[in-house]
């Protein structure tokens, strides 16, 4: 059973009128507050409803589907909810890396320095910036239990996924703190390398979205044991697309600068495989270059591409993506949810932006 690319347009479009209803609720509160808190309301209208794929929301709504739930407006208003996670850690990802863009519009503090800036207030206009961008993500993360719990749920069925949220939420803050401590100490080892993927990505991306959506439906052991062997590796093949997305992607289409990632001296599986096939003056030239910003990005991908790094790490996406679909043979979920989530699993993998 083929489904139509439609189907995924329409549960998007469901998603993102919920997220803009619940904006439009919350702007409200704020603006009651003080007037002044209008361009930060607007910062994360902007922020959330401009872009992004609406992955997890979709992972969560399919992988309760598959366990049986039945569609209805208020679950979808719920999964929404996870957008508002993923909100909050772009916008502390970038303040952390120093992200000039995010989807092709200043990063949050940027837009705050440069608002700052305009209206030539007292103080440092960067500093502001990155206050602002926190508090912002701090609020996000607030938002994300608000919806979570008053999406139209009944208690006693969001208080199934609740565990399950609240893991999520610990895993992508402290694979946060992974990948900048494993800049810090230069740590380029493929285990470590391994570890961050999951933890700051693969986990929250897929995995945890899934079992949201089971625990809402209360799915048995059987399917949530098939949903982790399809997440966790479809978690890891995202991140590695991601990975060679911030080193090789057209700025046009990832919306940030080419190369951030070498510049950001991340430590990817990329990047470790490059430093294990590396010969000397390679691995030299790498670890000079590596969060350099004022790094050669064209030198300096060429010579990751020459290591074999660029096509082993296609051939791990390859590998773990069918690792994921044959996980899904392991249980017997309805046919709508199966395709769909074989399909997730290549419009997650094969993505150009």
């Amino acid at each position: 059973m083929t489904i139509a690319p439609l189907d995924r347009a329409d549960l998007r479009t469901r998603i993102d009128k919920a997220l803009a209803e619940f904006l439009a609720r919350q702007r409200s509160r704020l603006t009651t507050i003080q007037p002044a808190l209008v361009p930060a309301a607007e910062a994360l209208e902007d922020f959330v409803l401009r872009g992004g794929k609406r992955l997890r929301p979709a992972f969560a709504y399919w992988g309760y589907r598959g366990a049986g739930g039945i569609d209805s407006p208020e679950l979808v208003a719920t999964l929404a909810a996870l957008e508002f996670v993923q909100a909050s850690a772009l916008i502390h990802d970038d303040v952390m890396d120093g992200s000039d863009t995010r989807r092709g519009e200043p990063a949050v503090h940027r837009r705050f320095t440069g608002l700052h800036r305009r209206n030539g207030w007292s103080g440092d206009p960067e500093a502001f910036g990155q206050a602002a961008a926190i508090l912002l993500g701090d609020l996000s993360l607030v938002w994300s239990d608000e919806l979570l719990q008053g999406g139209g749920l009944e208690p006693e069925v969001v208080a199934r996924a609740r565990p399950v949220f609240d893991q999520m939420r610990t895993e992508v803050t402290a694979g946060q703190y992974l990948d900048m401590f494993g800049q810090a100490v230069g740590d380029s080892s493929m285990d470590w390398a391994a570890l961050v993927a999951r933890y700051k990505s693969a986990k929250y991306t897929v995995e945890r979205p899934l079992l949201v959506g089971a625990a809402l439906a209360g799915a048995p052991v059987a399917t949530t044991r098939a949903y982790s062997g399809y997440g966790l590796p479809l978690g890891e093949a995202f991140q590695l697309r991601d990975d060679l997305l911030g080193v090789y992607g057209d700025p046009a289409r990832t919306g940030k600068p080419a190369g951030d990632d070498l510049r950001e001296g991340k430590r990817t599986y990329l990047v470790a495989a490059a430093m294990e096939a590396a010969d000397p003056a390679q691995r030299k030239m790498i670890e000079t270059g590596l969060g350099n910003p004022d790094v050669d990005v064209d030198e300096l991908r060429t010579i990751i591409t020459a290591t074999g790094a660029r096509d082993r790490t296609e051939q791990r996406i390859n590998d773990l993506t069918a690792e994921a679909v044959a996980a899904l043979d392991t249980v017997r979920l309805p046919e709508e949810p199966r395709a769909v989530l074989v399909e997730l699993a290549s419009a997650a993998t094969q993505r150009s932006c």
